[in-house]
């Protein structure tokens, strides 16, 4: 299958002619809560061919930050609709295999002074972040001292924090139009069994914090969205920029 112009193609030939990038390496990241619908063969195609296209790399990963919701039998599945589809990934990769490094780039916000650990309510935090129309409220925790935020965050790490007692927020700006960078959370507390960590782990990274940290992590030179993602680009940036990442990733949306 031939992948006609497009602007991401584009960009990629870009990318390689100024020597930018010296390969392509896109991912398909599902998270494996569910099984594939034809929405996802649409991704896997894009994913798939545009870095096939360039002599790239297309990874399979599996981004399994949620355990309450997700089963080795979707995995099992999900592998093999890609293969049914005619696609083999380079690699297949758990995004929980990556917590260790998460947490160590958490800390990193922390002492930086810029994630501090709330013990509001997720009602109160809610309430704080405000409206597209109406500026966001600072948390009474926002500005605790650094010590006792890593701390606190180590006891979440330990299991010493009760599930909904606290959680870890990014400190990045409440007034922003843009409501993805108000101070969002990137760390809570879940003590449900992990489908491939089992109990190792009791805190877990949300969305936003840990999907720009995954592409870094393996090298993502491109990282396909939907459009739906536009605006939490900006947080995708920070995040890899905070957090000190050797390797930068794009995110790239597309409808």
């Amino acid at each position: 299958m031939s992948i006609q112009s497009n602007f991401i193609k584009s960009i990629m030939e870009t990318d390689l002619e100024t020597k930018k990038h010296s390969e392509i390496v896109t991912r398909f990241p599902p998270e494996p809560n569910g099984f594939l619908h034809i929405g996802h063969a649409r991704a896997i195609v894009t994913n798939f061919e545009l870095a096939k296209s360039f002599g790239g790399k297309t990874n399979l990963r599996f981004d399994d930050t949620n355990p309450s919701k997700e089963d080795d039998i979707f995995v099992q599945n999900i592998i093999s609709d890609i293969r049914w589809l005619g696609y083999e990934p380079d690699g297949i990769y758990y995004a929980s295999d990556y917590f260790e490094e998460m947490y160590a780039r958490a800390c990193i916000l922390i002492k930086k002074g810029l994630a501090y650990v709330d013990e509001s309510s997720p009602e109160e935090i809610k309430d704080m972040r405000g409206t597209t129309g109406t500026k966001g409220v600072e948390s009474p925790y926002r500005n605790r001292p650094i010590e006792e935020s890593m701390m606190l965050f180590q006891a979440m790490k330990d299991g010493k924090k009760e599930e909904g007692s606290c959680v870890l927020r990014a400190k990045i700006d409440m007034t922003s139009p843009n409501m993805n960078m108000r101070d969002p959370v990137i760390y809570r507390i879940s003590f449900d069994h992990h489908h491939h960590r089992g109990n190792d782990w009791v805190i877990y990274p949300m969305y936003d914090f840990a999907h720009p940290i995954e592409d870094a992590i393996e090298g993502i030179t491109h990282s396909l969205c939907s459009l739906e993602f536009e605006d939490h680009r900006p947080l995708y940036d920070w995040v890899v920029r905070e957090t000190e990442m050797p390797k930068v990733p794009r995110q790239i949306e597309f409808g």
